[in-house]
């Protein structure tokens, strides 16, 4: 069983900086593909960004050049490091883990993050 923890969200004003971690634990004998989700009340959940078993990094166009998904050596801790953030990235993010094998994902609970202008 893998479990995810996201920690890190907050308020910030726009323009600002923000990084989120994400903590696996558990054990599950995988290649796991990473990544960052966020989701606004009333609308889809959406990609922000993935990190592969290769490290390989793929953003979606809102965030590109303002955020960067990494990883710790571990590869179980996950981070997203948002630069110049804007009032339209409000949301809740939650990170996800997907075992490359099985298909298998989870997602954490979430945590939230606030743009005032």
């Amino acid at each position: 069983q893998v479990r995810l923890n996201e920690s890190g969200g907050g308020s910030v004003q726009a323009g600002g900086s923000l990084r989120l971690s994400c903590v696996r634990e558990g054990y599950m004998l995988c290649t796991f593909t990473m990544s960052w989700h966020r989701q606004v009340p009333g609308k889809e959940r959406e990609l922000v960004s993935v990190i592969d078993g290769t490290g390989a990094t793929r953003y979606a166009d809102p965030v590109k050049g303002r955020f960067t998904i990494s990883q710790n050596n571990d590869r179980d801790i996950l981070y997203l490091h948002m630069d110049r953030v804007k009032p339209e990235d409000t949301a809740t993010y939650f990170c996800r883990s997907a075992c490359v094998e099985n298909g298998v994902g989870y997602w954490g609970p979430g945590t939230q993050v606030t743009v005032s202008s």
